[in-house]
């Protein structure tokens, strides 16, 4: 704080103590919202530790039972197993046993008899006992047994040596988490609406399976809020170490990237985030300086002959905007990126439908709500097929009541007639220049405000349709014109590669709007 006191006690030529002390009092209440934001940090981790920490027990007991099931299931197992195998040797060897009983019982029993028939003394008799005695003993199971058992009494081979299963159990330990990635913020592109995130591993690790990038958009610099902040966009199941998205409206400041890496088992830890810059113009249709028979909605205008708008709604322009609900038009969401400096037109005082204003001939006008100040700004126009005539520009603030597009030294534009006879053509200060080129589907126009530029390409091949340049002295607003169809627009775009590449040759070399002094529309 000691620097802080010097400053504002210090008086110098540049800065007034008052000065001094208000730069003061905004670096301490950005640091205040930094450490804030600090301890939302902080606080949301410490109950992410409480809630993954209580997850990760559940998981835990889960995991334990489910060994529990399955060793109860494998001992139940084996106890049967064992359990059969005594069943089936114990019916052998009680079969075998039954049969030697019946055999001995019957053996005892022919023994007895022939012993008996020794003391017959009647020859003829003695000769007849003697045969049954033979036929029996030929006959007798006694001697068809084979006395060896069937089966042992050995059950050794239903025996267990769990001692490498032990010691496996007691290996178990987590699972081997990916260290972090490094984003790096050097190897990052931002270029046409496209973000290129490059990152890294800390050290070589092979058993890492894929990547897990998030992304966010935000109107803050530095570190990511934690409160009042976009949920984190997911992309999943990225192989390479760098990824990129592409096709972004930039209706943000900044955007947000962290990465994870991930195993085939588990994700490791976010790396720290990156913050990258990703500012573009972002407008939409200023419904309060349009003609009563355009219908607005954001980033849509569409001519409605039977003049649907109230004076009314009119007067009340933006702040009732979007509360006329047209079904024809393609809803859009409208950025809240605060800069450039939004400015409407709305209070220029409405004129009636009787009276005679800028609403005439080609004027069937409307304006952007955000005033381009400074830099260079890129934004695109597509009409619709049967559109019957349309313009695109820009044009000061102050373009007056009964000035159309193109008609004054307050607005250039390029100019589309479908009706007719086709003509396509630049317009500046009530001069006109045909183009030799053919009307492209969408057209991209480029403003360089503090380099005097505004250019016109097709959109899908970037080649130049015309260019003005010029001094602008006063801030400029997107500008429309449409009769007989629609216009819908694309902002939140960076201004192309192939636009920037192509404003180093162009320079001096295309027509500006001094061309068009000597030639009156």
């Amino acid at each position: 704080m000691d620097h802080m006191r010097v400053g504002v006690g210090r008086r110098d030529s540049n800065h007034t103590p008052k000065e001094a002390l208000q730069r003061i009092i905004s670096t301490l209440a950005n640091k205040n919202d930094e450490i804030q934001n600090f301890i939302d940090t902080l606080n949301q981790t410490l109950k992410g530790v409480q809630e993954n920490s209580s997850n990760i027990l559940s998981e835990l007991d889960e995991e334990f039972d489910s060994l529990y099931t399955i060793l109860d299931e494998v001992k139940e197992s084996m106890i049967n197993s064992i359990k059969q195998e005594q069943a089936r040797k114990s019916q052998e060897l009680q079969n075998q046993l039954s049969q030697c009983n019946n055999a001995l019982e019957n053996s005892e029993e022919l023994l007895e008899f022939a012993t008996r028939s020794l003391d017959i003394k009647e020859p003829e008799e003695f000769s007849k006992a003697a045969r049954q005695i033979k036929d029996r003993v030929t006959m007798a199971s006694a001697f068809r047994l084979s006395l060896k058992p069937k089966v042992s009494d050995n059950m050794t081979h239903l025996m267990v040596d769990f001692s490498q299963e032990r010691q496996i159990l007691q290996t178990l330990k987590f699972l081997p988490v990916p260290k972090a990635p490094e984003i790096d913020p050097v190897e990052c592109l931002v270029a046409d609406n496209a973000v290129t995130v490059a990152w890294r591993m800390p050290e070589e690790d092979n058993k890492i399976d894929h990547f897990i990038l998030e992304y966010r958009k935000t109107n803050f610099d530095g570190l990511p809020r934690v409160k009042d902040e976009r949920c984190w966009e997911i992309i999943d199941n990225i192989k390479g170490t760098e990824y990129t998205l592409s096709g972004l409206k930039f209706d943000s400041k900044y955007m947000n990237f962290r990465v994870r890496a991930c195993n085939k088992a588990v994700a490791g830890e976010y790396s720290d985030p990156v913050t990258l810059e990703t500012k573009a113009l972002n407008f939409s249709l200023d419904n309060s300086s349009s003609h009563l028979n355009l219908r607005v909605e954001d980033t849509c205008v569409e001519w409605d002959p039977t003049g649907g708008k109230s004076q009314e709604s009119k007067s009340k322009g933006k702040e009732n905007k979007g509360s006329v609900h047209v079904t024809s038009l393609k809803k859009h969401t409208r950025s809240g990126t605060p800069s450039p400096k939004r400015t409407s037109t709305g209070s220029r005082p409405p004129a009636g439908r009787g009276s005679r204003d800028r609403f005439t001939g080609e004027s069937y006008t409307v304006l952007g709500d955000t005033a381009i100040e400074s830099g260079q700004h890129y934004w695109e126009v597509k009409a619709q097929k049967d559109c019957k005539s349309y313009s695109v520009g820009v044009a000061y603030k102050t373009l007056g009541k009964f000035d159309q597009l193109g008609k004054t030294n307050t607005s250039w534009c390029i100019h589309v007639n479908n009706w007719l006879q086709n003509t396509f053509a630049a317009k500046h200060n009530n001069k006109v220049k045909s183009l030799d080129v053919a009307v492209p589907e969408r057209i991209g126009v480029f403003c360089d405000f503090d380099g005097g530029q505004l250019s016109f390409y097709d959109a899908n091949s970037k080649q130049l349709l015309y260019s003005f340049k010029t001094k602008f002295t006063q801030p400029v607003l997107p500008g429309f014109m449409v009769w007989c169809g629609g216009l819908s627009l694309n902002t939140g775009m960076q201004v192309p590669s192939a636009v920037r590449t192509l404003q180093k040759s162009e320079n001096g070399m295309t027509g500006s709007a001094s061309s068009l002094n000597n030639i009156t529309q």
